[in-house]
């Protein structure tokens, strides 16, 4: 009954341009701009609709509340007397990219056989450190079932960015498979934000097989491009491999692993030649979701700028003509989460599992997406201007859009924020 499930980020609220993300070039190139909460939350909403009809079954995960008074509070100051910088970083939304809210290795891989999942800590923004224990709260409820371990995230000072630094190989979803961890050593420029020493901590967390984990390097030249995490260059879903040339530091050799420990991989690379890094990154032709079909086919789902950006889009055509692994290509619209620095895949954690052992209020059908946005649609902002985050009426909307979000699923008072006690 094992199968992969999508678990979406609605976007939140108080989303906002604010800049906060050094290394990721949409979100700084951006900054100052006004921002669309309830446009970018419908967006994601129809995203998650698109993955219904593909057949796929699809999750969600909430909004964090926000501002984080909590998070501030340790900071010795509120929201109303805090300087600029420190509102922004308690008010971002970025919570709503799902793929920096934990590993995920599903029960075929793990010593006991229960699906385990690490949060992520995020400890190299100051915007998203203080995600993790809402996350944690959030997965903890999500995944109560004996079937999951749901674990507290690697201390600092050692990064962990979530499932976007990870990749699954598998012949099926609930077979065992190869599990490869990226981290970066230097992004010139930019931070590389994820640590080898976070990788290894979250593996043996998870019991993972030392013979089918893999811990490979990014590449420098890709961090400093604005690959600020591996989804941004390479994804794999079941057999096959779909990177950028130059996503890894030691290309030749990750490939060579990959094919010792599964000989039947299929590994699909962009030629630099072809694409870009910048073109790569701009377009976010990687940070889609490779998914597989009911009927066994792999479609991409791809942001509407892949379609835009005409190398990565003849490249993509030639590969479907070519009868290459990728049958199948679906353009969805999420304009405002890449205004900020995340695509499709960004806004997913995939959580490879039986749908009988999750809470039922985090799985959406079409009737739940409709109660979602009747709610966005009522409660959401239609539009956030840099100094409207200093006004008091703002910040009350928002903190009443998401309390309504959560009466709606049933969720109030199942979700706290504050530390865990054994943290």
């Amino acid at each position: 009954m094992l199968t992969e499930i999508n678990f979406d980020g609605i976007v939140g609220p108080s989303h906002n341009y604010a800049g906060l993300s050094h290394g990721n070039l949409a979100a700084t190139r951006n900054a100052g701009q006004s921002s669309h909460p309830r446009a970018a939350a419908l967006q994601g909403i129809a995203k998650m609709r698109a993955n219904l009809k593909l057949g796929l079954i699809q999750g969600v995960l909430l909004p964090h509340r926000r501002p984080d008074h909590d998070w501030l509070a340790r900071l010795a100051t509120t929201y109303a007397e805090a300087p600029p910088h420190l509102k922004a970083q308690a008010l971002s939304a970025s919570a709503m990219w799902a793929a920096n809210a934990a590993t995920v290795s599903p029960a075929p891989d793990t010593a006991d056989g229960r699906c385990h999942l690490s949060v992520a800590n995020l400890v190299t923004m100051p915007h998203r450190s203080h995600e993790w224990p809402e996350t944690l709260a959030q997965l903890r409820v999500a995944f109560a079932d004996p079937a999951f371990a749901v674990h507290a995230p690697v201390p600092p000072p050692f990064g962990d960015e979530g499932a976007a630094n990870h990749m699954r190989l598998c012949a099926d979803h609930d077979a065992p498979g190869v599990e490869v961890f990226v981290y970066g050593r230097s992004g010139g420029r930019f931070p590389a934000r994820q640590h080898r020493e976070a990788c290894e901590a979250v593996a043996r967390a998870h019991g993972l097989d030392p013979a089918r984990t893999l811990f490979v390097e990014q590449s420098e030249v890709a961090i400093a491009a604005g690959a600020f995490h591996n989804d941004v260059v390479a994804v794999a879903n079941g057999r096959v491999l779909f990177a950028h040339e130059q996503a890894f530091a030691d290309r030749d050799g990750f490939h060579a692993d990959l094919r010792r420990l599964m000989p039947e991989v299929e590994i699909v690379e962009v030629p630099a030649a072809r694409v870009s890094l910048e073109d790569a990154i701009t377009s976010y032709l990687f940070n889609a979701q490779l998914v597989t079909l009911p009927a066994g086919e792999m479609a991409l789902v791809l942001p509407g700028e892949a379609r835009a950006t005409p190398c990565v889009w003849q490249w993509l055509e030639e590969h479907v003509a070519g009868n290459g692994p990728i049958r199948r290509l679906e353009v969805v619209d999420v304009r405002e989460s890449m205004a900020n620095g995340g695509g499709p895949a960004c806004l997913r954690l995939r959580v490879v599992a039986d749908p009988a052992t999750v809470d039922p209020r985090f799985l959406v059908d079409h009737a739940r997406l409709d109660r979602i946005a009747a709610v966005i649609e009522a409660h959401w902002p239609e539009t956030i201007a840099p100094d409207d985050i200093a006004d008091p009426a703002l910040i009350a909307r928002i903190e009443a859009a998401r309390a309504a979000l959560l009466a709606a699923l049933d969720l109030p008072g199942d979700l706290p924020g504050d530390l865990p006690a054994n943290w």
